[in-house]
C-alpha cells in the first residue's frame, strides 16, 4: 500500500487560486472524491494534502476547508502540509497557533513563484529556523537554478526537517542532466533533508515518455539520499498533465521493481508514516 505525501486538492468555489488562469488543463475542481476512486485503484491508503499556492487571505480557510474535507467518512486525507509566509512578521506568532493543531503535518512555501532572494532574507532564515523542535517539515519546492539557495537555507536551519519536492524538478522533456546530477548528489548529503519522489511525469513529454525517461532522475535521487530518506507522492491532479495518476504509479513500481520488499516498503509508505507519524 502507498502513502501519498503530495495531494492537491481544487475548489474554487471555496477558495481562490490567482495561478490557476495561467494553467488552463487545471482550471477547474479536482475534489477528494474524484481523487479517491483513482487512488484506490492504485493501492494508496492515505494522503497529505499539500497547499495549493490559494490567494494569502485564504491560507487559513485553505487548511480547514481541507480538514473538514479529512472528516468525511472513508476520506483518504491524513493531514496537510500547509501555505506559510515566513518571509512575514508576524509569521512568530502565526507558527505557535498552527503547530498546535495536529492536522498540521509541515509547511511550505513555493520559492520559483517568487524572487530567488526571498528564501535569503534574514527575516525568513530566522523564521524558518524557528520551525526547529516542533516536530513539523518545511517542503523545498525549488527549480534547479534555485537549488544553491535551498542548500543554504537547509545549512542555516539544520535542525528543521527538510523535504525536497519532485526530484528536484528535474527538467525531463529536455533532457536535462547537469547541473541537476551534482546538486541533487550535494543537497542529499544533508542529514536534515528528504527526497520527494513525486509527479516527475509533469516534467516529461506528456505524448513519449516511458518508463525510461524517467529512470536516470528517479534512480538518481533514491540513490543519493538512500531507502531510508525518500518518500513517494503522485503531485495529484498536476500529474494529470503527464498521463495522470495510475500511470505514475504504475511507472514508480516498474521502476523500483528491482528493489527489495523492505525498499521498497520504504519509499511507498513507512519513511512517510514514521517523518510525519501517521
Amino acid at each position: 500500500m502507498i502513502v501519498d505525501t503530495h495531494l492537491h486538492l481544487i475548489d474554487k468555489a471555496a477558495l481562490r487560486y490567482p495561478w490557476l488562469s495561467g494553467v488552463p488543463a487545471l482550471d477547474r475542481d479536482f475534489s477528494e472524491s474524484e481523487y479517491a476512486t483513482e487512488a484506490r485503484r492504485a493501492g494508496i491508503e492515505l494522503a497529505l494534502h499539500m497547499e495549493v499556492d490559494v490567494d494569502p487571505a485564504d491560507i487559513q480557510a485553505e487548511t480547514a476547508h481541507v480538514e473538514g474535507l479529512s472528516k468525511k467518512p472513508g476520506s483518504l486525507v491524513r493531514g496537510a502540509i500547509v501555505s506559510c509566509r515566513p518571509e512575514k512578521p508576524d509569521f512568530a506568532a502565526w507558527l505557535d497557533k498552527v503547530k498546535a493543531d495536529p492536522f498540521v503535518k509541515g509547511f511550505r512555501r513555493v520559492l520559483h513563484v517568487v524572487p530567488d532572494d526571498v528564501s535569503g532574507g534574514a527575516l525568513f532564515r530566522e523564521n524558518v529556523r524557528r520551525i526547529a523542535g516542533s516536530g513539523l517539515t518545511f517542503d523545498l519546492c525549488v527549480l534547479p537554478r534555485q537549488m544553491r539557495q535551498a542548500i543554504a537555507l537547509v545549512d542555516l536551519a539544520p535542525d528543521v526537517q527538510f523535504v525536497l519536492d519532485h526530484c528536484g524538478v528535474p527538467d525531463i522533456k529536455g533532457k536535462a542532466e547537469h547541473p541537476w546530477r551534482e546538486q541533487i548528489a550535494e543537497i542529499a548529503r544533508r542529514p536534515n533533508v528528504v527526497g520527494k519522489i513525486s509527479g516527475v511525469v509533469a516534467y516529461a513529454d506528456p505524448a513519449t515518455w516511458t518508463v525510461e525517461t524517467l529512470r536516470l532522475y528517479v534512480e538518481h535521487t533514491i540513490g543519493s539520499f538512500g531507502w531510508d530518506r525518500v518518500v513517494w507522492g503522485s503531485d495529484w491532479p498536476v500529474c494529470t498533465l503527464g498521463g495522470g495518476l495510475l500511470g505514475w504509479v504504475a511507472a514508480t513500481h516498474a521502476l523500483i521493481a528491482g528493489a527489495s520488499d523492505t525498499e521498497r516498503a520504504k519509499l511507498l509508505s513507512g519513511n512517510a508514516k514514521k517523518l510525519w507519524r501517521l
